[in-house]
């Protein structure tokens, strides 16, 4: 998995690419340490290149959500394709987090 973070506006947007599983969840849980650590609270997160997700992948995100809030912050996901957006609706997931159909539409909301 490949992870790249670039600031737009006030927000912090993380582009992952591959697969979100047990493997490189680690990696992402390291990723969004440093997001926390320099104290970002906007932060979405891009899935335009993610094509598989994990119950692992699924913590891991749950784990960013409850940091943020915990700080005041908030996590909007966008440009995930149908088959991501199923394991988030068939998780019930998609009640927990808000997610958009484009970039430009999260960082609205923030």
């Amino acid at each position: 998995m490949k992870i790249r973070e670039e600031r737009i506006g006030g927000a912090v947007i993380c582009f992952l690419e591959g697969e979100i599983n047990i493997n490189n969840s680690p990696e992402l849980r390291k990723a969004f340490d440093g997001i926390i650590a320099k104290n970002e609270k906007k932060v979405a997160v891009n899935f335009s290149g993610v094509n598989y997700i994990d119950s692992s992948g699924l913590a891991t995100l749950i784990e960013m959500f409850q940091r943020l809030k915990k700080i005041g912050g908030a996590l909007r996901f966008c440009n995930m394709e149908q088959k991501i957006k199923n394991v988030f609706e068939i998780t019930k997931l998609h009640k927990l987090f808000e997610i958009f159909d484009t970039q430009e539409n999260a960082l609205k909301d923030f």
